[in-house]
């Protein structure tokens, strides 16, 4: 089941690049608020070049927008569709929240359980899209990885 009618494919490709636009607009929106100031911890030998956090988002966010698109596009189950948007809200909210908790408020204890509880959603947005578009679910493998790294980096400052 699609949930937009597209009577021209003009059409299709504004929605999906709105799509990759908002996902890219609302992930970065709590580091342009909050910022991302990095001077009040120690930084782990592994810590990447800051230029790096941009990029690599940017990346990432437009590969969830795509694969929204797919999901939200797709003729399938309309209740595993509906499961897929779900699952994606709920992962993207944790996402969104966790800049405030780390660099916010700058708890890493408050990041590293926003960051779990992100890592368990990403893994059910990954099974629930695959159930409706398998390219949607591959898509948001490396945003898996991402976050796996992050987890990582997060307990080291952390426990640093």
């Amino acid at each position: 089941m699609s949930y937009i009618n597209v009577d021209r494919p003009g059409r299709e490709a504004l929605f999906a690049v709105a799509l990759v636009v908002a996902v890219n607009a609302l992930g970065a929106a709590p580091s342009l608020f909050v910022g991302a100031d990095t001077t009040w911890f120690d930084r782990p030998w592994f810590f990447p070049p800051t230029i790096a956090f941009p990029v690599v988002w940017t990346l990432l966010f437009t590969l969830m927008g795509v694969a929204l698109y797919l999901v939200w596009r797709a003729e399938a189950d309309a209740r595993d569709t509906r499961l897929a948007l779900v699952a994606f809200a709920g992962q993207f909210a944790l996402n969104v929240a966790w800049t405030p908790a780390f660099f916010g408020l700058q708890r890493p204890g408050l990041g590293l359980v926003i960051i779990v509880l992100l890592w368990v959603a990403i893994v059910a947005t990954i099974a629930a899209f695959d159930r409706v578009d398998r390219r949607a679910a591959l898509l948001l493998v490396p945003y898996l990885a991402w976050v796996s790294f992050a987890a990582v980096l997060n307990y080291a400052i952390y426990a640093g």
